[in-house]
Protein backbone atom coordinates (compact mmCIF):
# COMPACT_ATOMS: atom_id res chain seq x y z
CA UNK A 1 0.00 0.00 0.00
CA UNK A 2 2.65 2.39 1.08
CA UNK A 3 4.55 1.55 -2.59
CA UNK A 4 1.51 2.64 -4.50
CA UNK A 5 1.35 6.54 -2.68
CA UNK A 6 4.86 7.04 -2.55
CA UNK A 7 6.33 4.66 -4.95
CA UNK A 8 10.14 3.63 -5.70
CA UNK A 9 11.45 5.79 -8.20
CA UNK A 10 14.81 4.98 -10.43
CA UNK A 11 17.55 7.74 -9.27
CA UNK A 12 17.98 8.34 -12.97
CA UNK A 13 15.53 8.10 -14.98
CA UNK A 14 12.95 8.54 -12.23
CA UNK A 15 10.66 5.55 -13.77
CA UNK A 16 9.21 3.54 -10.80
CA UNK A 17 11.20 0.79 -9.57
CA UNK A 18 10.25 -2.83 -10.06
CA UNK A 19 10.61 -5.03 -6.45
CA UNK A 20 13.60 -6.79 -7.26
CA UNK A 21 15.35 -3.21 -7.97
CA UNK A 22 17.13 -0.95 -5.58
CA UNK A 23 17.92 2.81 -6.23
CA UNK A 24 18.64 2.49 -10.16
CA UNK A 25 16.13 0.14 -12.63
CA UNK A 26 17.66 -2.15 -14.47
CA UNK A 27 17.82 -0.13 -17.78
CA UNK A 28 19.75 2.71 -16.32
CA UNK A 29 22.31 0.40 -15.16
CA UNK A 30 22.73 -1.13 -18.38
CA UNK A 31 23.06 2.52 -20.09
CA UNK A 32 25.78 3.46 -17.37
CA UNK A 33 29.32 4.18 -19.27
CA UNK A 34 31.31 2.34 -17.10
CA UNK A 35 35.08 3.44 -16.70
CA UNK A 36 36.52 0.42 -14.48
CA UNK A 37 40.02 1.52 -15.66
CA UNK A 38 41.05 -1.48 -12.97
CA UNK A 39 39.07 -4.57 -14.98
CA UNK A 40 41.48 -3.30 -18.68
CA UNK A 41 44.68 -2.48 -16.81
CA UNK A 42 43.82 1.09 -18.31
CA UNK A 43 46.06 3.93 -17.30
CA UNK A 44 43.92 6.86 -17.57
CA UNK A 45 43.76 7.36 -14.04
CA UNK A 46 47.09 6.94 -13.71
CA UNK A 47 48.48 9.00 -16.07
CA UNK A 48 46.33 11.84 -14.34
CA UNK A 49 47.91 12.24 -11.42
CA UNK A 50 51.72 11.36 -13.49
CA UNK A 51 54.19 14.08 -12.74
CA UNK A 52 52.32 15.28 -9.52
CA UNK A 53 51.98 11.87 -6.69
CA UNK A 54 52.97 8.36 -6.91
CA UNK A 55 49.96 6.31 -7.39
CA UNK A 56 49.89 2.62 -7.00
CA UNK A 57 46.73 1.66 -8.51
CA UNK A 58 43.91 3.92 -9.71
CA UNK A 59 40.49 3.62 -11.11
CA UNK A 60 36.59 4.91 -11.38
CA UNK A 61 33.38 2.86 -11.31
CA UNK A 62 31.49 5.10 -14.23
CA UNK A 63 32.33 8.07 -16.44
CA UNK A 64 30.23 11.51 -15.90
CA UNK A 65 28.76 12.71 -18.89
CA UNK A 66 27.02 16.05 -18.18
CA UNK A 67 22.73 16.18 -19.02
CA UNK A 68 22.65 11.98 -18.50
CA UNK A 69 21.97 9.38 -16.35
CA UNK A 70 25.45 9.94 -14.82
CA UNK A 71 24.71 13.59 -13.98
CA UNK A 72 21.16 12.71 -12.17
CA UNK A 73 22.87 10.41 -9.84
CA UNK A 74 25.60 12.41 -8.94
CA UNK A 75 23.27 14.97 -8.21
CA UNK A 76 20.94 12.97 -6.44
CA UNK A 77 23.83 11.85 -4.07
CA UNK A 78 25.75 15.56 -3.31
CA UNK A 79 22.44 17.77 -3.27
CA UNK A 80 18.82 15.90 -2.82
CA UNK A 81 19.88 13.36 -0.05
CA UNK A 82 20.46 10.22 -1.80
CA UNK A 83 22.84 9.24 0.51
CA UNK A 84 22.19 5.34 -0.54
CA UNK A 85 23.36 5.73 -3.84
CA UNK A 86 27.13 5.86 -1.97
CA UNK A 87 27.05 2.45 -0.52
CA UNK A 88 25.58 1.30 -3.74
CA UNK A 89 28.39 2.54 -5.63
CA UNK A 90 30.95 1.09 -3.03
CA UNK A 91 29.28 -2.51 -3.44
CA UNK A 92 29.49 -2.53 -7.04
CA UNK A 93 32.80 -1.10 -7.16
CA UNK A 94 34.02 -2.86 -4.16
CA UNK A 95 33.10 -6.40 -5.47
CA UNK A 96 35.45 -5.73 -8.64
CA UNK A 97 38.11 -4.71 -6.17
CA UNK A 98 38.45 -7.54 -4.00
CA UNK A 99 39.33 -9.88 -6.86
CA UNK A 100 41.92 -7.38 -8.17
CA UNK A 101 45.68 -8.32 -6.63
CA UNK A 102 46.56 -4.50 -6.85
CA UNK A 103 43.89 -3.36 -4.42
CA UNK A 104 43.81 -6.64 -2.16
CA UNK A 105 47.04 -5.42 -0.87
CA UNK A 106 45.53 -1.52 0.61
CA UNK A 107 45.12 -2.01 4.17
CA UNK A 108 42.79 0.77 5.06
CA UNK A 109 40.41 3.08 2.92
CA UNK A 110 40.64 6.90 3.97
CA UNK A 111 37.94 9.13 2.23
CA UNK A 112 38.28 12.87 1.40
CA UNK A 113 36.58 14.69 4.25
CA UNK A 114 34.32 17.71 4.19
CA UNK A 115 34.88 20.83 6.24
CA UNK A 116 32.54 21.05 9.10
CA UNK A 117 30.06 23.56 7.85
CA UNK A 118 29.22 21.47 4.69
CA UNK A 119 29.02 18.66 6.64
CA UNK A 120 26.49 19.76 8.93
CA UNK A 121 24.71 21.61 6.00
CA UNK A 122 24.74 17.88 3.59
CA UNK A 123 24.11 15.55 6.65
CA UNK A 124 26.50 13.35 5.25
CA UNK A 125 30.06 12.86 3.36
CA UNK A 126 28.63 11.45 0.19
CA UNK A 127 31.78 9.53 -0.30
CA UNK A 128 31.65 7.60 3.32
CA UNK A 129 29.33 4.68 2.09
CA UNK A 130 31.47 4.08 -0.55
CA UNK A 131 34.43 4.22 1.04
CA UNK A 132 32.85 1.77 3.67
CA UNK A 133 31.72 -0.66 1.32
CA UNK A 134 34.75 -0.82 -0.61
CA UNK A 135 36.56 -1.25 3.12
CA UNK A 136 34.15 -4.34 3.44
CA UNK A 137 34.94 -5.69 0.65
CA UNK A 138 38.74 -5.58 0.94
CA UNK A 139 38.07 -6.94 4.48
CA UNK A 140 40.45 -3.74 6.01
CA UNK A 141 39.35 -0.75 8.16
CA UNK A 142 37.68 2.04 7.10
CA UNK A 143 39.11 5.43 8.86
CA UNK A 144 37.22 8.92 8.71
CA UNK A 145 39.45 10.15 11.25
CA UNK A 146 42.64 10.35 9.63
CA UNK A 147 42.32 13.18 6.93
CA UNK A 148 40.43 15.98 7.96
CA UNK A 149 39.89 20.01 5.82
CA UNK A 150 40.24 22.12 7.92
CA UNK A 151 38.63 25.13 6.17
CA UNK A 152 35.93 25.75 3.71
CA UNK A 153 37.08 25.76 0.03
CA UNK A 154 35.08 28.35 -1.93
CA UNK A 155 32.90 26.93 -5.03
CA UNK A 156 35.03 25.06 -7.52
CA UNK A 157 32.75 24.22 -10.00
CA UNK A 158 33.61 27.29 -12.38
CA UNK A 159 37.67 26.94 -11.46
CA UNK A 160 40.21 26.17 -13.84
CA UNK A 161 42.71 23.72 -12.46
CA UNK A 162 45.13 26.62 -11.35
CA UNK A 163 42.43 27.87 -9.24
CA UNK A 164 41.02 24.55 -8.01
CA UNK A 165 44.32 23.80 -6.43
CA UNK A 166 45.13 27.45 -5.00
CA UNK A 167 41.89 26.98 -3.13
CA UNK A 168 41.34 27.88 0.73
CA UNK A 169 40.87 23.71 1.37
CA UNK A 170 43.45 22.70 3.90
CA UNK A 171 43.56 19.17 4.92
CA UNK A 172 45.57 18.09 7.64
CA UNK A 173 46.25 14.49 8.40
CA UNK A 174 45.80 13.34 12.04
CA UNK A 175 47.66 10.14 13.94
CA UNK A 176 50.13 9.90 10.49
CA UNK A 177 52.00 7.34 12.30
CA UNK A 178 49.11 5.12 12.04
CA UNK A 179 49.69 5.35 8.34
CA UNK A 180 53.37 4.40 7.97
CA UNK A 181 54.54 1.27 6.01
CA UNK A 182 50.38 1.26 4.76
CA UNK A 183 48.79 0.98 1.58
CA UNK A 184 46.38 3.66 1.84
CA UNK A 185 43.35 3.88 -0.53
CA UNK A 186 42.18 7.14 -1.07
CA UNK A 187 38.34 7.77 -2.44
CA UNK A 188 36.25 10.48 -3.70
CA UNK A 189 32.84 10.78 -5.44
CA UNK A 190 34.05 12.40 -8.82
CA UNK A 191 37.74 13.75 -10.02
CA UNK A 192 38.18 16.19 -12.75
CA UNK A 193 40.99 17.43 -12.54
CA UNK A 194 42.44 15.32 -9.47
CA UNK A 195 43.30 18.81 -7.68
CA UNK A 196 41.60 18.07 -4.51
CA UNK A 197 42.73 14.26 -4.44
CA UNK A 198 46.42 15.18 -5.24
CA UNK A 199 46.27 17.73 -2.38
CA UNK A 200 44.19 14.83 0.31
CA UNK A 201 47.57 12.34 -1.25
CA UNK A 202 50.87 15.19 -0.53
CA UNK A 203 49.41 15.20 3.13
CA UNK A 204 48.89 11.13 3.38
CA UNK A 205 52.34 10.90 1.83
CA UNK A 206 54.05 12.71 4.37
CA UNK A 207 54.04 9.11 6.60
CA UNK A 208 56.82 7.00 6.26
CA UNK A 209 57.11 4.57 3.62
CA UNK A 210 53.38 4.81 2.98
CA UNK A 211 52.00 3.79 -0.51
CA UNK A 212 48.95 5.27 -2.26
CA UNK A 213 45.94 4.14 -4.51
CA UNK A 214 42.57 5.91 -5.21
CA UNK A 215 39.22 5.20 -6.02
CA UNK A 216 36.24 7.21 -7.24
CA UNK A 217 32.62 6.92 -8.02
CA UNK A 218 33.21 8.87 -11.03
CA UNK A 219 35.56 10.47 -13.65
CA UNK A 220 35.10 13.52 -15.67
Amino acid sequence: MLNIFFPRLCNGCQGRLLKHEELICTRCRHELPLACFHKFDDPFMLNLFYGRIPVNYATSLIHFQKKGITQELMHNLKYRKQEALSSFFGKWLGADLSEHSGFRSVDLVVPVPLDRKKLKQRGYNQVSGFGSELAKALQVPFREDVLIKESAATSQVFKKRVGRFESDALFKVQNQNELNQRHVLLVDDIVTTGATLEKCALELLKAKDVQLSIATIAVA
